[in-house]
């Protein structure tokens, strides 16, 4: 491997490995997603109760509380930063790259542990019926990573304003309104009797086609938006 390579991923992973250490000293961000995500399906939980609703209503619910949570938490990686005022040291000892990409998968780490809480005590509280939890899965998997590569470039974009909680949402929803329809529909198929991988392939390539063009987009971007 290239020593580049090497140096870009050494940096990388001691930035994440800071990010975690300092979110679990504070559990800022953590407990901000997980608060609002069970709040949220509570609500959710007992407003439906155990009606027999359709499929599409399930998967939208589900997204709305995964990106609601999302919303409340994933910015607090750069706004951290900010906060602390160690922005500018980050800047002087890191490459925009090696930030990014340990912001990035930081944030992923944060979605998983969101999705591992939310997944199972939404199937629980509305009983709702997963037909093919393998694909299920990957419709997570993938609308997980889609949702982390948009959101952590918006984070540190909004890092620097005034009213950040609000104008993170803001940003965020028209560009990810592509994704949230694909997950949405693919996690409607998965929910459907007798859907399998096959009827769910345009959502599965829509999926990974925005991962792979908003992460590209967000790496050639990041260095403008965090050097600025």
């Amino acid at each position: 491997m290239p020593k580049n390579s090497t140096s870009l991923i050494a940096k990388s992973v001691a930035i994440l490995r800071k990010d975690i250490r300092c979110e679990f000293r504070t559990r800022y961000a953590l407990n901000a997603i997980l608060l609002f995500g069970i709040t949220t399906l509570t609500v959710v939980s007992f407003s439906v109760g155990q009606m027999n609703l359709e499929p599409a209503v399930y998967a939208s619910l589900f997204w709305i509380i995964i990106f609601f949570a999302a919303m409340s938490g994933l910015a607090q990686v750069f706004i951290r930063e900010e906060e602390a005022k160690t922005s500018t040291i980050l800047k002087l000892t890191a490459d925009s790259t090696a930030v990014y990409l340990g912001k990035l998968v930081f944030n992923f780490f944060l979605l998983i542990i969101l999705e591992v809480i939310i997944t199972p005590m939404f199937i629980i509280m509305t009983d709702v019926n997963v037909q093919n939890f393998q694909l299920f899965l990957v419709i997570l998997f993938l609308g997980g990573i889609a949702l982390v590569g948009t959101t952590t470039l918006i984070a540190a974009l909004i890092a620097k304003a005034g009213v950040k909680g609000a104008l993170f949402a803001v940003l965020s929803f028209p560009i990810l309104l592509p994704l949230l329809i694909g997950a949405i529909e693919g996690t409607k198929k998965a929910l459907s009797p007798g859907a399998g991988f096959a009827a769910a392939s345009p959502e599965i390539q829509l999926l990974f086609a925005y991962s792979v063009v908003m992460i590209t987009a967000s790496l050639m971007l990041f260095e403008f938006v965090w050097n600025d």
